[in-house]
């Protein structure tokens, strides 16, 4: 890749000072993997919310403005994706709207990689007026969705009891607009395993692409945010190769589970002993070593 031509992503997420979620957990791959990173923080906290103590700043829609018009009148509008994650509140969720709609007039062919940060295991963390939001405002303008179960059963209304209601699930945003939907994880897989499901629309077809893997006996927080910048990163890098992708990006966060595990093992499984161990997974991330292959099939409409 030439200097001069690294891909440039603006990604607007949580941001903590100590520990690896939202940006902390973006940033670092996508740089590693060549891209030019611009970074706003949703929120600034000491540390991820599941430790005893959380401080900090969120950011309010107006100050998301400001930044932003900073960088338009400094003509550094240009973006090739813009990434988002954790966002919480309706009115900040709009005003990234309002960023992407700016960002596609000066750069029509950006590519909008949206993670729609809402909950997991049946609870949401985030004010459940942001649903709505993200069904009619966010889904049809997302060029490529990483939601968990969870979150994709709340942005299409249904309740997913199976491989074949997910696949029903995802080809309701593909007809909303989002042309690439990536399940990061469901509890589809059976006898202690993930399934992660991905499919892209392509014409009256879809590519269908699933992996299954060992469910670790932990909580991790940030592997969301780690699977949406990889994923950004190998669909670009591999000309939109959507099982490549999947299973390049599960290698790598595979590979940062099993150090992270290694790394506590004796030890309480407290958020400190939990944190993951990102930069020390440096080579998993430029050079995925991938032993869970991926099963591709296409299904016409």
């Amino acid at each position: 890749m030439a200097e001069d031509s690294s891909p440039k992503v603006l990604s607007i997420q949580s941001h903590v000072v100590h520990g690896y979620v939202g940006n902390r957990s973006a940033v670092f791959p996508l740089q590693l993997l060549g891209f030019e990173v611009d970074f706003i923080n949703s929120v600034q906290l000491c540390t991820h919310t599941q430790y005893k103590k959380v401080t900090g700043q969120i950011l309010k829609e107006q100050d998301l403005s400001d930044l932003f018009q900073g960088l338009k009148e400094n003509g550094l509008d240009k973006y090739d994706y813009l990434l988002t994650g954790y966002v919480g509140s309706p009115s900040f969720l709009k005003e990234i709207v309002a960023v992407y709609k700016h960002l596609k007039s000066v750069n029509p062919n950006i590519v909008f990689v949206c993670d729609p940060v809402m909950g997991d295991n049946g609870e949401f963390y985030v004010p459940e007026e942001l649903v709505p939001l993200y069904r009619e405002q966010v889904v049809p303008h997302a060029h490529i969705l990483t939601p968990n179960q969870f979150e994709l059963e709340s942005l299409t209304n249904m309740t997913i009891n199976n491989v074949e209601d997910c696949w029903e699930a995802i080809e309701k945003l593909h007809l909303k607009g989002c042309k690439t939907v990536v399940v990061s994880s469901s509890d589809l897989g059976g006898n202690g395993h993930l399934l992660a499901l991905a499919s892209t629309k392509m014409g009256e077809s879809c590519q269908r692409v699933t992996i299954t893997l060992e469910k670790k006996q932990a909580i991790f927080v940030g592997t969301g945010d780690i699977f949406a910048a990889l994923m950004l990163a190998w669909m670009h890098k591999s000309n939109n190769n959507l099982k490549e992708s999947l299973e390049k990006t599960i290698a790598s966060l595979q590979a940062t589970l099993e150090r992270t595990l290694r790394s506590a093992e004796g030890k309480p499984h407290t958020p400190e002993n939990l944190e993951l161990k990102l930069i020390q997974s440096k080579r998993d991330i430029e050079e995925p070593k991938v032993t869970l292959f991926a099963n591709c099939t296409r299904k016409s409409s």
